[in-house]
């Protein structure tokens, strides 16, 4: 009878443990853990169960996820029609993630998915480049490398010139500008990518000068000699803080080699990037600050 009674109080034990999970805890204990976690992680965690999956659809998780100023970012964002739909904190992180061209397409942000920070790229057809209505010197190329689908070719000149500007309400934070650059021409020949350096010179004699000033009084300048052909590189410009998320900041910036002893070719200038400093990117150049 001992053993039987035994038998009992442990399986009723076992069905406890089965009948009690993850899925007994309060929507609101799950949504707080979610505040604490990254929009990533709360999307993993929705698979769980339907309380776990309530919790994450929650509009006031996904409002901490999303930038201060995410109405200006939104209206920016959203077309005409689009702006006519009401939508909730997450479908709004959700489109701001996305890519969103403005300024006829020449620019777009969005929000880099893990943390909900401001990543945002200027075509080279936005940039004020020296020459570049003079086909002797450059052309525009189609390149599926891009994310505008063309880049700016320099073939050769003397006076090398790119500038540029944006007046932006940037989310509070410190940003890290890169002008996104390649030796040598690339193409595509049976599937295979190949780079032609034929027009290549000019660059490892003196050094490029990147510069960037903000309305604000900020302004880094920097030198750094160009090399390793066949590779996308993004050189850093410099760095710039934002404390008003409110206020438009705008933003000068400029890359130079005007030194006329010599000419220099064979350079592609595809976009320039602004992103939240620290954020991991691909190959990034050293460059020298005076």
């Amino acid at each position: 009878m001992g053993a039987g009674a035994s038998t009992g109080l442990a399986q009723e034990g076992e069905a406890a443990a089965h009948e009690a999970g993850l899925g007994d805890l309060p929507e609101n204990c799950v949504a707080e853990l979610m505040l604490r976690l990254d929009p990533p992680e709360i999307c993993g965690l929705a698979r769980i169960s339907r309380t776990f999956r309530g919790a994450a659809s929650g509009d006031f998780v996904w409002k901490t996820k999303l930038p201060r100023n995410y109405t200006y970012l939104l209206k920016k964002a959203l077309s005409e029609k689009e702006g006519e739909v009401v939508l909730s904190p997450k479908k709004i992180y959700a489109r701001l993630c996305r890519r969103n061209p403005f300024d006829g397409g020449t620019k777009e942000f969005w929000l880099e998915k893990h943390k909900g920070r401001l990543c945002m790229s200027i075509s080279s057809k936005a940039l004020l480049i020296t020459g570049i209505d003079d086909r002797r010197y450059w052309n525009y190329i189609p390149t599926e490398e891009s994310r505008f689908h063309s880049v700016a070719y320099l073939q050769q000149t003397w006076w090398f010139e790119v500038d540029g500007e944006i007046e932006f309400n940037f989310p509070p934070g410190t940003y890290s500008l890169y002008f996104r650059l390649h030796l040598g021409r690339a193409s595509r020949r049976l599937g295979r990518r190949i780079c032609s350096t034929e027009h290549v010179h000019g660059w490892n004699i003196k050094p490029a000068r990147f510069q960037l000033w903000t309305s604000d009084g900020q302004h880094v300048l920097c030198h750094c000699n160009l090399d390793d052909p066949g590779c996308w590189i993004r050189y850093h410009a410099g760095d710039f803080v934002v404390e008003n998320a409110n206020a438009a900041t705008k933003v000068k910036f400029s890359m130079k080699q005007i030194d006329c002893t010599h000419t220099k070719g064979g350079l592609c200038v595809d976009s320039v990037l602004i992103c939240p400093k620290g954020l991991r990117q691909e190959k990034v150049s050293a460059s020298i600050r005076v």
